[in-house]
């Protein structure tokens, strides 16, 4: 359960950081950017709900 939670937490610090530098770079369309940084919210909100279980 701690793993899950630690690999979920990964993926959140992963996408937001390549959303950041992607957009600094000027590659990503906002549309884009804007799934990456839901990706990072669901994955910390999925972490948040495990520890409350």
């Amino acid at each position: 359960m701690k793993l899950f939670s630690l690999i979920l937490k990964a993926v959140a610090l992963g996408t937001g950081i390549g959303a950041l530098v992607l957009n600094v770079l000027g590659s990503i369309e906002i549309e884009q950017s804007i799934m990456l940084l839901s990706i990072s919210v669901t994955c910390l909100a999925i972490s948040s709900l495990q520890n409350k279980i």
